[in-house]
């Protein structure tokens, strides 16, 4: 158990946190949720004990073992892989090295077989002789290959060091286990293996996620950031987001009815309070007002975006055509001979752990890199607009958000341009803010503006979930459903690929496409998604059997 008493974290003269009280017990799995800003990794700071608070304190059951998602991707560079997970247990790999230490000496002394044996009993303890299989089990289970657990941290890149840090945390059953962000740069396979390892946990869990489809898996429990208040509700997000929004029409219509009956004492005691015969009713009217006291309902510090992706143009029958197409790159085919044809009702979403084939694919059809082999066609009356993985060079420049967005719109005036700003949260004098100087989150949501005054009836996104908040991803979700255009698409959140996408196309690690016209759930378990798991390495070559 974990407990947060009386807490209050100060930044100058703003509270983040005023006397947080909230007890996290085990068994349980907490959503950590709240708008950007309301302080959600904060706080899994002042649990950890990395950020002191201004007032109060945190208290942990005695002898449990806390453990934390690094997010320091470069700290354990020069450690190998394993050793980097079987850290995440630091009192067994110190037992581990203090053994090898003492066993390499040349003049072992009686004092030395006295430690290495009181060494030897807390290792089989801790369950040491299992640490190196258990390791393993968690690297190739999050999709790290064997081969690779023996290589530096810093030979790995950035996404499967993501998944080493995970593995670290996850390593030797801790009895309270942070995790902030987890999913970010996991495939969609690596995120259902972790939701079936939370599942299965039974120790503590709080995590912070804007996944809301992994959310709804793993939670027992939400504990929802507003106003520097934490609020608790029993079970996954959907059930807080129903109950939050119950409690909110009941106080709603508590206060309604208490609007009426005040208006109705106010008309009484206005009428006779200076009638004699009725002066003794009024004067008890007078008290019973006082004690009317409305609820204070404060509104939500979250702010929802309006996304809505509206085509100048209704989009023809003939969409896209792919021939043959095949692209290498640094010696390795990620695209292999490629071949189908898109009509004007598809949402398609990329599925799988390939991102460069992914990528590489989106890029062609965008024009911004040739195919060795093959061809694509666009129909004439399609348009396009692209969401990149990587958008860095839209930002770097002196201009304006609204300089920026209306070398984009075929109307050139300034009111018109902040509108879809408007939308997207940029208010008043944040359209003057200069591109290199925006957030992550305020770049993402210049695209999907971009996007969305661009009119285009096909839209290409690459991942458009990153940086975004929870209540982003909700409004991009809900414009991508209503779209009546065609769409193309990767993204690592489960929730959207399965309310969006009619058919999925996964291009599996040798380059060659599965497509199939289906929801994602259906395709997950499909014969032919196990069938596909059971053939292909990470690699993309046949297991051996």
């Amino acid at each position: 158990m974990i407990s947060a008493n009386n807490v209050t974290l100060r930044i100058g003269k703003k509270a983040l946190f005023e006397d947080v009280n909230i007890k996290f017990t085990e068994g349980n799995c907490y959503g950590l949720i709240g708008a950007n800003g309301a302080g959600k990794s904060t706080f899994l700071k002042i649990l950890s004990g990395k950020l002191e608070t201004t007032k109060g304190d945190v208290t942990m059951t005695p002898g449990q073992r806390l453990s934390v998602l690094e997010q320091d991707h470069f700290k354990y560079d020069e450690f190998p892989v394993l050793d980097t997970v079987i850290m995440g247990n630091q009192r067994l790999y110190d037992i581990m090295k203090e053994k090898d230490a003492i066993y390499a000496k040349e003049d072992f002394s009686d004092e030395d077989g006295i430690r290495a044996s009181e060494l030897e009993g807390e290792f089989a303890e801790l369950n040491g002789w299992e640490a190196e299989s258990d390791a393993a089990t968690l690297l190739n289970g999050l999709g790290i290959d064997t081969e690779l657990h023996y290589n530096l941290m810093k030979d790995l890149n950035g996404n499967e060091k993501v998944k080493v840090l995970l593995a670290r945390a996850l390593f030797g059953n801790p009895d309270i286990l942070l995790l902030d962000e987890p999913t970010n740069h996991l495939d969609l396979d690596a995120i259902s293996w972790l939701e079936e390892f939370l599942i299965n946990f039974n120790n503590t869990v709080i995590v912070v996620s804007h996944d809301r489809y992994f959310l709804n898996k793993v939670c027992t429990q939400i504990a929802d950031i507003d106003y520097g208040k934490i609020q608790l509700y029993a079970g996954n997000y959907d059930f807080w987001y129903e109950s939050s929004q119950l409690l909110i029409r009941q106080m709603k219509e508590a206060n309604r009815k208490k609007e009426e009956k005040i208006k109705e004492l106010q008309e009484f005691i206005s009428r006779f309070s200076a009638n004699a015969s009725k002066s003794k009713q009024a004067t008890s009217r007078k008290r019973a007002l006082e004690k009317i006291q409305l609820d204070d309902i404060k509104p939500s510090s979250r702010k929802y975006p309006y996304i809505d992706f509206r085509p100048n143009r209704e989009i023809g029958n003939e969409v896209l055509i792919v021939e043959n197409l095949s692209k290498t790159i640094d010696g390795v085919k990620v695209l292999d001979n490629l071949t189908f044809t898109l009509g004007h009702d598809d949402k398609v979403a990329f599925v799988g752990s390939n991102e460069l084939a992914k990528t590489t694919f989106f890029q062609i059809l965008m024009g911004e890199m040739e195919p060795d082999e093959g061809h694509y066609k666009w129909g004439v009356t399609t348009s396009q607009a692209y969401f990149p993985k990587d958008s860095s060079k839209e930002f770097d420049n002196d201009l304006t958000i609204v300089d920026w967005l209306t070398g984009y719109s075929e109307i050139k005036d300034a009111t018109y341009v902040r509108g879809f700003l408007g939308r997207m949260l940029f208010a008043g004098d944040d359209g003057v803010k200069k591109m290199r100087v925006l957030s992550g989150g305020e770049r993402v949501r210049c695209m999907l503006s971009k996007m969305m005054i661009s009119g285009a009836n096909v839209l290409i996104f690459d991942e458009p979930t990153n940086h975004l908040d929870m209540e982003s991803i909700t409004a991009l979700n809900n414009g991508m459903m209503k779209f009546p255009g065609v769409i193309l698409f990767s993204s690592r959140d489960h929730q959207i690929v399965q309310t969006t996408a009619n058919r999925i196309m996964e291009i599996l690690p040798n380059g060659t496409l599965i497509d199939k016209i289906t929801t994602y759930d259906e395709y997950l378990e499909s014969d032919e998604m196990a069938r596909k798991r059971q053939v292909y390495t990470t690699e993309g070559k046949p297991e051996d059997n």
